[in-house]
């Protein structure tokens, strides 16, 4: 069997592997890097491919175990924490996911839902958004891999057990317990995001864009649910509630306006959501900003991700 040949089998399901690594590890960047670890292993081992499970499901296998391993054996890599040129504002609590990236909708592209099992829980669209990922950091690495592979996915526990080498038993209470944890860290209130492309999507996402970008707070307050929240990747500060938010959003346009710049806004899309892409513009320069990522709940925002750059 050629490397060609092996190549144009894993074409099919390249990207959809992509999504499943970047759900376990958080970070593009490492899922990419452990993705290409997971395709060299099945292309050494596909003279043992025995065809008892389909390809796809082989190389979730491989996939799976070779995240498992990435934790394991290499920890989690803490990124340095940034030094804000502000002094911000108290924190409502110190985040421990700072290692999270957003998940770029191009590449969401051709990732198929039609082989989703009929066991699966969650939409396509809520397994992808930025709190589904990061709330699925905060499990054990193994109910993390149970909870994709059962909820996500809709794999039955008698596959899901030997591909973790396990028995269904022991599937079912990692499952349970992994289910309870990710309940805890859902918002219960938060009501359903509009469609994306929709015309209300449009209408408050350009809402928020012209008060973020204008620093008007009292629109900025308006289009805030009341357990909205803040959280600015890889710094650990995260605000919870209107107050705190908008006292972390004055305090750094004041820095801004100190320096005598201002914030320009271009659209993009991260893990389904909507997003911006920021840029600082002085006079007669710009420089990166940062990326700022939308949750959104029914006609208003349940949440902020500011993706911090060097500023």
């Amino acid at each position: 069997m050629t490397q060609v040949t092996f190549e144009d089998l894993v074409a099919a399901h390249r990207r959809e592997l992509l999504v499943h690594c970047y759900r376990f590890l958080g970070s593009v960047t490492d899922a990419e890097d452990v993705l290409q670890e997971a395709l060299l292993a099945a292309w050494r081992g596909l003279d043992g491919f025995e065809g008892r499970a389909s390809l796809r499901s082989w190389l979730y296998r491989i996939a799976t175990n070779r995240c498992l391993n990435a934790l394991r054996d290499r920890g989690r890599q803490i990124p340095p924490e940034p030094q804000p040129p502000f002094q911000p504002p108290e924190p409502s609590r110190r985040g421990h996911v700072t290692w999270l990236q957003p998940y770029p909708d191009a590449l969401l592209d051709h990732v198929p839902d039609t082989d989703r099992g009929p066991e699966a829980r969650y939409t396509a669209r809520e397994a992808i958004e930025l709190a589904f990922v990061a709330a699925l950091q905060r499990l054990t690495p193994r109910q993390a891999a149970v909870l994709v592979l059962c909820d996500v996915l809709g794999y039955p526990l008698g596959e899901v057990a030997p591909m973790l080498d396990t028995t269904p038993a022991a599937i079912k209470g990692l499952l349970q317990r992994a289910r309870g944890a990710i309940e805890r860290h859902r918002d219960p209130a938060r009501g359903a995001p509009p469609a994306p492309g929709s015309a209300q999507e449009r209408q408050l996402v350009n809402r928020f864009a012209e008060a973020f970008a204008g620093d008007d707070f009292d629109t900025l307050v308006s289009l805030l649910t009341d357990e909205a929240w803040l959280a600015m990747p890889p710094a650990p500060h995260e605000y919870h509630g209107v107050s705190a938010i908008i006292s972390f959003l004055r305090t750094s346009a004041a820095w801004r306006v100190s320096q005598g710049l201002r914030i320009r806004l271009r659209p993009a899309r991260m893990n389904g959501q909507p997003a911006f892409a920021s840029r600082f513009v002085g006079d007669g320069f710009e420089r990166p900003g940062g990326l700022i990522v939308l949750t959104l709940a029914g006609d208003r925002l349940s949440g902020m991700t500011l993706f911090l750059h060097d500023i």
